[in-house]
């Protein structure tokens, strides 16, 4: 059989499926209604010709499954058909013709089920854009979109190509890439992923990708390579064929020398017809499949996600995976006398034109504060030291200085904070003189620590993580999220190296992100690429994609991972356990054909059912939240966001308070108590009166108690500085003897607040279906 009929009859399957149950329960209530009446022989005619139509499906199905190597049960199905004719039982024939071809229609339609969410990928994906030169807007085919192309995306299309927001802020629902149904926004820069739907009014973007080098291309192509058909679990069903086939013969064998009769014989093959029964394991595991693509994480394979349930070690890389990836501005340090708002301008104007990472990050904080660039002019880069332009007549520098030349107190002050914070500097002169600093930190996923655990309860009892980056972040990161091993300063050989070792123990699974980790992805036994930025290597060379930068989704794959296994395996067993026992009845000549017929129909529909339950999440591994609570953990989720950069202020109060005591240290404690009690107690507060009662049910009454003792030392803390404050506005400056308790309240207030924030997104935030946009 060649490919080409192979296609068709392929294609031809949605149609011969449905029409073989239309004949086959027509020929059985045909025959029904005549024997009713009284017309036997006319009965007989209906029934054993919805028998021998079956036959001919049957045979053709068995000839399939030779052909590519194996034996399954259908022989049995071939055998009980033919074995009716034989001996009279047109009824039982006729049944069992009703059951072979619903069963093959119910499993063709759980699959087709199964299977919508990822056909919906491809159905999606754009095939024309639209793109402006000048005043003028054309359609052009999606092939001839090229980087730096200005685009026009309507209400409700689907953006073409990754690009950046051009002009109005770009309201989008990116549910089909990352399963969160909330709508987010986009300001003016920002960067946009193709395959996502413009909620909201027409915007320009400006692409930054081909169509075949962006997001949602490669999530196409990832999604045409789904399929169950090599998944262990289904080479499991096999082995099941292979005894359970023989053993049905020799107990059909057996009735018969017995019994004396062919009857008894034809009894034991009609419920020995499972046809559907060993289907259900691939059913299973498609649906896994299905379950996993709405979770964001797109599977090559049922092989690829039952591996994931059998995994004992995870290996991870740090940047990108464990981090964000994205370097983000922790803070802007000016020169004792410059505005560090208007040197923040200075130096993303300078890097608009950059191409570096640093630079990008840079220009992202500056247009999410709302500043308004300069266009620079005679910009001259360095390759590894920075970037001078020309911005507002000054000759501004922005990037690398050597340490010589920052020697003045408050440039070892940004130093020394640098490297205790494990931060990257860029420093920024004007006029050849330095003026400030921007410090960046790959920030650590705030979901990271949580997942950990989850997958230390899913079954990983080893995670190791590999990095290029030096020692003493790694170790950090290391420290924070409780892992078992780190290996730094990794080239990618021996990242390859060490998966390789740590495959040779047990099943390993890889989590990776850039180009560099596509050959350990490639080596372990399943590879995971966080590949919600687009086609690269990584993304080719995995087994499984997250689409979405939640790193929870790991989690949660491999939650889907068990529960499908375990309802395939669950599902076989029990479907043949009750068709061996029905073997035995009608071996003992208790069960006739037509009555065992319809006992096998309903032991096969019930089995392929209870496989549909992997299209749902495991209910004993879901905590559930009422909507109202989510909706405040949403709320109180993004108040988070907002004052986390607030919390800056303690710092700095505290570190002039401990320089001088003078009248500037007052005016920056006053401003920090203004913080406290205005914005960070009420919302400590709030949440002590509204979140903390609605997680009681969902966690149980204990589960916040020691968040609500962190609130009270919060409020303690506040009450004495708000004493301090007071004292101080009396005499009209701090005390000498003010100064070591103030010291200790606001240093202390600040670590205080950073840990309880953390521990709030983690144990509580993190229950919410969809994470709050930053």
């Amino acid at each position: 059989m060649d490919n080409r009929t192979v296609g068709v009859a392929w294609r031809l399957r949605p149609l011969v499926e449905p029409a073989l149950v239309v004949i086959t329960v027509a020929s059985l209530a045909g025959g029904g209604i005549a024997w009713l009446v009284g017309s036997h022989p006319v009965a007989d005619g209906f029934w054993i010709a919805g028998t021998v139509l079956a036959v001919v499906p049957a045979v053709v199905w068995v000839a399939d499954t030779v052909r590519r190597g194996r034996v399954g049960v259908d022989v049995i199905a071939v055998l009980a058909l033919v074995g009716t004719l034989l001996v009279g039982e047109y009824l039982a024939g006729a049944l069992i013709a009703v059951m072979l071809a619903g069963g093959r229609a119910l499993d063709a339609a759980a699959t087709r089920r199964a299977y919508h969410d990822l056909r919906s990928l491809l159905e999606r994906a754009p095939r024309s854009a639209r793109r402006r030169v000048g005043e003028l807007v054309e359609v052009i085919p999606l092939n001839e979109v090229a980087v730096d192309d200005l685009l026009v995306v309507g209400p409700g299309e689907v953006v073409p190509v990754d690009g950046r927001v051009v002009d109005a802020v770009a309201v989008l629902d990116e549910s089909a890439l990352t399963g969160e149904p909330q709508q987010v926004e986009r300001g003016m820069g920002d960067p946009v992923r193709s395959g996502v739907i413009n909620a909201g009014g027409a915007f320009a973007l400006c692409a930054t990708a081909t169509p075949e080098n962006s997001t949602y291309a490669g999530i196409v192509r990832l999604a045409q390579q789904a399929g169950a058909e090599s998944a262990p679990i289904v080479r499991l069903a096999d082995r099941y064929a292979a005894w359970f086939l023989p053993l049905a013969l020799l107990m059909a064998g057996v009735a018969w020398l017995v019994g004396g009769t062919a009857v008894r014989a034809v009894a034991v093959l009609v419920v020995a017809t499972p046809c559907p029964l060993l289907l259900a394991a691939p059913v299973a595991i498609v649906s896994g499949l299905s379950r996993a693509s709405r979770a964001g994480v797109i599977v090559r394979s049922g092989g690829a996600l039952e591996n994931l349930g059998h995994a004992k070690t995870l290996v991870m890389d740090k940047t990108g995976t464990l981090t964000m990836g994205r370097p983000e501005v922790v803070d802007v340090v000016a020169a004792p006398g410059t505005d560090p708002v208007e040197l923040l301008r200075l130096a993303a104007s300078v890097d608009q034109l950059s191409p570096h990472v640093l630079a990008e990050a840079i220009v992202t904080e500056a247009l999410a504060r709302g500043l308004t660039l300069s266009l620079p002019a005679n910009v001259l880069e360095e390759p590894g030291r920075g970037v001078t332009a020309t911005v507002d007549e000054r000759r501004i520098f922005v990037g690398k200085l050597t340490t010589t030349a920052v020697g003045t107190g408050w440039a070892r002050g940004v130093i020394n904070r640098a490297r205790l914070d494990g931060a990257a500097i860029a420093w920024v002169c004007i006029e050849e003189e330095p003026t400030g600093a921007v410090l960046l930190r790959d920030p650590l996923r705030r979901q990271a620590p949580r997942t950990m655990r989850r997958l230390r309860d899913a079954g990983l009892d080893r995670l190791v993580m590999l990095t290029g980056d030096r020692a003493e972040p790694a170790r950090e990161v290391a420290t924070v999220l409780g892992l078992d091993e780190v290996y730094a300063e990794q080239t990618p050989a021996d990242k390859v190296a060490a998966v390789r070792s740590e495959r040779e123990r047990a099943v390993t699974v890889m989590v990776g992100d850039g180009i560099n980790d596509a050959p350990a992805l490639a080596t372990a036994t399943v590879g995971v690429a966080m590949g919600a930025r687009g086609a690269t290597a990584s993304s080719e060379a995995a087994d499984i994609v997250l689409t979405t930068d939640r790193l929870d989704r790991l989690a949660d794959a491999m939650d889907v991972a068990r529960w499908s296994r375990r309802i395939a395996v669950q599902s076989a067993v029990i479907g043949m356990s009750l068709s061996l026992m029905a073997m035995a009845i009608a071996a003992l000549g208790w069960l006739p054909p037509a009555i065992g017929a319809l006992l096998q129909e309903g032991i096969d529909v019930a089995v392929i059912l209870n496989a549909l339950r992997a299209l749902r999440a495991n209910p004993a591994g879901k905590v559930e939240v009422p909507a109202e609570t989510e909706q405040m953990l949403h709320r109180f989720s993004a108040e988070h966001e907002e004052l986390r950069d607030t919390l800056g202020l303690l710092r700095d109060s505290a570190d002039r308070l401990a320089a001088k005591p003078d009248g500037s240290a007052l005016e920056s404690l006053i401003t920090a108590h203004r913080l406290l009690v205005d914005r960070i107690v009420p919302h400590e507060r709030a949440e002590e009166s509204l979140l903390y009662p609605a997680l009681a049910r969902p966690l149980g009454g204990e589960a916040t108690a020691t968040m609500s003792r962190t609130h009270a030392e919060i409020q303690r803390l506040t009450d004495r500085i708000t004493a301090h404050v007071g004292l101080a506005e009396a005499a009209g400056a701090i005390q000498p003897d003010q100064v070591d308790d103030l010291l200790a309240c606001l240093y202390g207030l600040y670590a205080l607040l950073r840990l309880h924030f953390v521990q709030e997104e983690e144990n509580y935030f993190t229950l919410a279906e969809d994470e709050i946009p930053g």
